[in-house]
């Protein structure tokens, strides 16, 4: 690992365009290669610097230029060496003239893959831009293959590219701030997201690329994490706040029908059990029209199965052996059926009566709920404080941090599904706070770090597995402690290969933690006297500038970092 000394050494910057000074809020910066990730970070009214997986060894970034009547804004790439950045070439040029937009954002971009890319000019027009072609690809010019307004200003948060039948499917998800059209409690104004699907049709040769299908969704906060699955199967999202789908362009949300859903889910259950230590009963309503030589009940050991009449009303494997033979049910006057099945295995509580079943609810017996209550009541208390102190309070706040302090609002994980727009899955990540998000992986969606107790953990999301979402693939021991008293860190990321992780201030101060390493040497710990195999260790970097960073990001080898006037690169690995 090289010196902090070393490592300020080799850090490089170039000169900013100088008409960046007089329009730096119309700015965009990206600085895609030599990374092997894509990602974005979307900064409102603020430069950002992006990743792509495209051409290793080429930076991309854009500025504008301001004339006396117009500001154009294009895209330059420049090579990058070890220690430098080689001289930029233009490859692509807004055609608009962005200077008659006053309320505009900043431009933002997205590689869908290695051959196209999502931009937005910040007006509101969504462009869809071909790589250049050839072994020069990387210094040839961008082409326009399709251009679109779509209404309000947005950035471009993530963008995945299949290929379904012969047809080039181009997925793009946008996000806008958008006022409310009434006075509602709160802010008075809405995140929108849309989901955008661009088609074009690869056995036409060059022909046009159009719109597929167009998709809104509401929420009332800026998610931390969207992104699109790969293929354009579902949508995911982090939030405080909850997303909701309120328009398909193709095919509107029909609110009947989600009332009749919402009404179904509220039905009454199909039959409820309870259970005691040795036998658990099920108890159903007879239907009208039926009698008791309609019902037919066959047990085993391990199934049941209850037949009315030639229909089959609960079939499947019991979650426990039961004694089938000391097994009965009978009828009372009110047509109501009860079967008791014989625990095999006495003092096993179930978690269900037959598994995978969601027809039934569990209704818990008030005798066993009282007796659990008076187990835990000597540890329960109606006051905060049950023997009260006025000098020694319950807790000290001033011996508080801000890591042990609880968060105002829950965050859940949604997932909706690319057809019905339904959340298929919500989840509270609890006290689990949300950090940043990587992309290791290009054909993947972006990872996303949660902090667990002191660590960092960073999790791939994942859509062959249904019951699992994301996969763990990395942890950053004692991050999450660290980062919780950076109080003016501004950007957090980790290299694609996850060989150290960086966060920076607002100014100046860059810090760096490095994955544990073997030791070339012998090292001891002196008070427990064990061999100490591996070390992790931090580094900070200093900037030589006063300007405020706009941009942060992380390869396998540098880090980049981006003010208003100089682009620094920090070689961190050795290729």
């Amino acid at each position: 690992m090289p010196p902090l000394q070393k490592l300020s050494s080799e850090m490089t910057s170039i000169p900013w365009i100088t008409c960046v000074l007089l329009a730096c809020t119309t700015i965009s910066t990206v600085i895609p290669g030599p990374l092997t990730a894509c990602s974005m970070w979307i900064s409102w009214g603020e430069s950002c610097i992006s990743p792509s997986h495209c051409f290793p060894g080429y930076i991309y970034k854009s500025h504008a230029e301001l004339s006396a009547n117009n500001l154009t804004s294009h895209l330059c790439d420049i090579p990058a060496k070890d220690t430098a950045l080689g001289k930029p070439t233009e490859v692509f040029r807004f055609p608009s003239d962005l200077g008659a937009y006053e309320n505009r954002l900043c431009s933002s971009l997205y590689f869908a893959s290695a051959t196209h890319v999502a931009l937005s000019d910040g007006t509101g027009t969504l462009f869809i831009v071909r790589v250049g072609k050839g072994e020069d690809s990387t210094s040839g010019r961008w082409e326009i293959m399709f251009n679109q307004e779509l209404g309000d200003a947005f950035v471009v948060v993530h963008s995945v590219s299949s290929i379904q039948a012969e047809t080039l499917l181009i997925e793009v998800l946008l996000l806008s701030v958008e006022k409310d059209a009434v006075d509602v409690q709160g802010s008075g104004f809405h995140v929108s997201m849309e989901w955008v699907s661009v088609a074009h049709n690869k056995s036409e040769g060059d022909g046009k690329y159009e719109i597929l299908r167009r998709r809104k969704l509401f929420g009332k906060s800026v998610p931390h994490y969207a992104a699109i699955e790969p293929g354009g199967s579902g949508l995911m999202i982090i939030s405080s706040k909850p997303f909701s789908f309120i328009a398909d362009q193709d095919s509107p949300l029909d609110e009947a029908e989600e009332e009749k859903m919402e009404e179904d889910s509220k039905k009454e259950p199909l039959y409820t059990w309870q259970q005691t230590a040795d036998k658990v009963t099920l108890s159903f309503q007879l239907p009208e029209g039926l009698t008791k030589d309609d019902i037919k009940l066959t047990f085993s050991p391990e199934h049941i199965c209850i037949c009315l009449k030639e229909d089959t009303f609960l079939k499947g494997k019991l979650y426990n052996i039961i004694d089938h033979e000391s097994t009965a049910w009978i009828m009372n006057e009110q047509r109501s059926v009860e079967v008791t099945l014989a625990k095999r295995e006495a003092g096993c509580m179930w978690a269900e009566l037959v598994v995978g079943d969601k027809q039934g609810e569990f209704v818990a017996d008030p005798a066993q709920c009282a007796a659990i209550a008076d187990q835990l009541m000597h540890l329960t208390s109606e006051d905060m404080n049950p023997n009260p102190d006025v000098d020694k309070p319950a807790c000290n706040a001033q011996e508080l941090e801000e890591c042990d302090m609880l968060f105002e609002e829950l965050t859940n994980i949604y997932r909706f599904d690319g057809n019905s727009l339904k959340a298929s899955h919500v989840v509270n990540i609890g006290s689990n706070q949300y950090l940043f998000s990587m992309v290791a992986t290009p054909e993947l969606m972006p990872c996303f770090s949660l902090r667990h107790d002191v660590d960092a953990l960073l999790w791939q999301p994942v859509t062959a597995q249904d019951d699992n979402l994301w996969e763990h693939v990395a942890t950053f021991n004692a991050l999450g402690y660290v980062q919780a008293s950076k109080r003016d860190k501004k950007f957090f990321t980790c290299a694609p290969n996850f060989s150290y992780a960086a966060l920076c201030e607002c100014v100046r101060r860059i810090f760096l933690y490095r994955q544990p390493t073997p030791m070339a040497t012998v090292l001891f710990n002196r008070k427990e006297g064990k061999h100490v195999g591996q070390v992790a260790k931090q580094q900070v970097a200093s900037l030589e500038t006063s300007d405020p960073i706009l941009g942060f990001q992380a390869s396998s080898e540098r880090l980049f970092v981006l003010t208003a006037k100089k682009l620094f690169v920090l070689k961190v690995n050795a290729a």
